[in-house]
């Protein structure tokens, strides 16, 4: 079950004693240190119930279930006796309180388990001395101390524990050993979600608060030139109209009322940058392929002379449009800046940012800003960002009232932090023998930085291998976006693998384990991913869907976020049309904590995947993002959702990542699949564009 933060104190705090630690989870200390890197507190109450606080995020990828499951495996808990607290932001007493990168459950698994085999182990010897026992012959099962026929739980040992030394060296549980851990739970936080409970950012309600929504500029590259407010001043329930920056505000005392009174602001804007379109996107992007200025990622070999001595060269070209993020739950935030300090509440996957930048904005320590987190209705990547928290922040300062700022799914779609728009092009150079001895990539586009990731695979796998890149600005702002940059790369890079693999003459499965092997045995360069891993995951695909054994599948590997998911996707057609019927994941992200957790993660990112890879498309005409909700910005919808089976590997390693590394490859695999069906290659996203030339 869950609960807040005031129920965990007042648990903590319950007369009768009880255990309540500090738990430093950056090594095996069970008390914080001086410098409070990364603390939880664990609490048990003499009823035997146990409070878990989580710190990080939760952002639909389960961590509120996953991390305290992982206490509570060492610890010997009852999971039914568990309660589970969402912790605000405490970087004296967390860290790496984000939701991001795939990286939650890597970085604290370790430091969590040792969190609950520290109690566990006080609380035997709190038992062992009641009963004047060696604590080696203690055991503990579900929430009691065992010794020889007798029990006690934890609950009657916790005031006697918390008066004992906390041991420095604790022993884990033997993976064999594990009750909890590779068991499926439920999200802890499904029956508030089933029930409308309040635990999104847009459930937040204050006494007193204000709402407000935000007119920003209504095209990329323009500003605020002038203002005629008094309309909408006049409306019911409008409290006030502020400008700030590039922004118009209106404040009012409900979210209809706003909304209605911003339609009528009167709002000139006078151009401060290009108003860009999507056809000056596709010019400029030509010309950064074309362009002799590149940044050199990866050079290996001399790749100048395979070229030339090449039998055989295959050239492609592959692109991807700007895309926005999407959340369920538009960007929200609540603030109240006071001058003693300044609370901020609402969803975001990076509260200390928050926090940071926050401070910076109202010149005040960060220290006089607390961040409470609220469960988010979906981020991607979006709410890495503070934009929105600082427009919250502003507005309250400038109103001197507590302030909720709400954004319209219009708002969210046109307000920016895209996927970059990105294009690559591809060489490949075979012999004679149809061998690859040559590969270049270049990755070009907006804000983006390096668009390659040089070190992934092919690379140490070809002999002689060119990557580089180029990067423009653009006045469009763009973002993280789930798993960014090899979001789309893994697409082209797999579709041009099997471009390759069909000009050599080879199976696509077979032609990649052959790379492989080549780079395990004679390596070009750095190899910075696992060989053995990534043919695992390539073999057991393979397996699972019948590679070879049937018509109209596509393949495709990835590796992304210290992840590895090999993909096979069957297509069918259905009165003529291609459909995507079912999807074979392979998935190593090492041990799986939650089953069914991980399981929803996968099929989550392969249908956001699926869906964006056929149907999602912004474009811009002078600055304007041309679609703006979801009549015009097509998703997948549940009826072409295909039949989802997901494979893990067991090798016995500690977890990896598993939020993103899923989407890449599922571009990939379907674009494979339906050349088999169509004999055409798809090259540029979403496929929908050049679907009608398909059929």
């Amino acid at each position: 079950m869950t609960s807040n933060r005031r129920t965990f104190l007042k648990l903590a705090a319950s007369a009768g004693g009880g255990l309540f630690l500090g738990f430093h989870w950056t090594d095996s200390e069970a008390a914080p240190r001086s410098d409070g890197t990364f603390n939880s507190y664990l609490a048990i109450s003499p009823n035997g119930t146990i409070t878990i606080q989580s710190p990080n995020p939760e952002v639909g990828q389960n961590i509120k279930t996953a991390f305290p499951m992982l206490v509570a495996e060492d610890l010997d808990a009852d999971w039914k006796r568990v309660m589970i607290v969402q912790a605000p932001l405490n970087t004296t007493a967390f860290e790496r309180q984000v939701a991001g990168g795939s990286g939650s459950i890597r970085h604290s698994y370790q430091r969590l388990r040792k969190a609950g085999a520290t109690a566990r182990q006080m609380l035997m010897q709190a038992a062992a001395k009641r009963w004047q026992v060696p604590v080696q012959d203690c055991t503990t099962d579900k929430g009691f101390v065992l010794h020889a026929g007798k029990k006690l739980s934890y609950g009657e040992l916790a005031t006697e524990a918390s008066a004992l030394p906390i041991p420095t060296d604790v022993v884990l549980k033997d993976r064999k050993d594990f009750k909890l851990i590779g068991q499926s739970v439920a999200n802890t936080d499904n029956p508030a979600i089933v029930t409308g409970k309040p635990l999104f950012g847009l459930d937040f309600y204050r006494e007193g608060m204000l709402f407000a929504m935000i007119q920003r500029p209504t095209a990329f590259g323009l500003k605020v030139k002038s203002v005629d407010v008094e309309a909408a001043k006049a409306m019911p329930g409008i409290v006030d109209v502020v400008t700030f920056k590039n922004n118009v505000a209106i404040v009012g005392k409900s979210t209809w009322q706003v909304q209605k009174a911003r339609e009528v602001v009167k709002i000139t804007y006078e151009k401060e940058a290009d108003l860009e379109s999507t056809a000056d996107h596709n010019r400029l992007l030509q010309e950064m392929l074309d362009s002799s200025k590149a940044t050199v990622r990866r050079k290996d070999g001399d790749v100048d002379t395979a070229f030339q001595q090449a039998a055989k060269v295959i050239k492609a070209e592959y692109q991807c449009p700007f895309l926005p993020h999407n959340p369920m739950e538009p960007m929200n935030f609540f603030a109240h800046v006071r001058p003693d300090g300044v609370e901020l509440v609402g969803p975001t996957q990076t509260p200390e940012i928050a926090r940071t930048e926050t401070a910076k904005l109202l010149n005040i320590s960060p220290d006089r800003v607390s961040v409470t987190m609220t469960r988010m209705g979906g981020g991607f990547g979006r709410r890495l960002k503070a934009d929105y928290v600082l427009e919250a922040a502003e507005l309250s300062s400038l109103i001197k009232a507590p302030v909720k700022v709400i954004w319209t799914r219009e708002d969210d779609m046109g307000g920016g932090s895209y996927r970059p728009c990105v294009r690559y092009r591809f060489e490949a150079a075979l012999d004679a023998q149809n061998n690859l001895i040559g590969y270049k990539l270049r990755g070009v586009g907006f804000n983006v930085g390096n668009s390659t990731r040089e070190d992934n695979f092919p690379s140490g796998a070809v002999p002689n291998l060119l990557i580089d890149s180029v990067d423009r600005k653009s006045a469009i702002t763009t973002g993280p976006w789930r798993a960014p940059i090899t979001n789309f790369l893994a697409f082209a890079e797999q579709s041009f693998l099997d471009e390759v693999a069909q000009a050599a003459g080879k199976d696509p499965v077979a032609f990649r384990l052959a790379l492989l092997d080549q780079a395990k045995a004679k390596p070009a360069g750095a190899i910075k991913y696992d060989i053995d891993r990534m043919k695992a995951v390539i073999q057991l695909a393979a397996q699972k869907a019948g590679w070879g054994q049937k018509k109209n599948q596509g393949f495709s590997v990835y590796f992304s976020h210290n992840s590895y998911v090999a993909q096979v996707t069957e297509v069918s057609v259905k009165k003529g049309i291609p459909v995507v019927s079912k999807i074979h994941a392979a998935v190593d992200c090492g041990l799986v904590v939650n089953p069914s957790g991980a399981r929803q993660q996968v099929v989550g990112s392969i249908v956001d995947g699926l869906g964006h890879a056929m149907y999602g498309n912004l474009s811009f005409k002078e600055g304007v993002p041309e679609q703006k909700n979801f009549n015009s910005f097509r998703l997948i919808r549940l009826s072409e959702i295909p039949e989802v089976d997901v494979h893990f590997v067991d090798n016995g390693i500690d977890p990896t990542g598993l939020g993103e590394p899923a989407l890449p490859p599922t571009g990939g695999s379907v674009a494979n699949a339906l050349f088999k069906v169509t004999g055409k290659r798809l090259r540029n996203q979403p496929f929908s564009a050049e679907y009608k030339e398909l059929l």
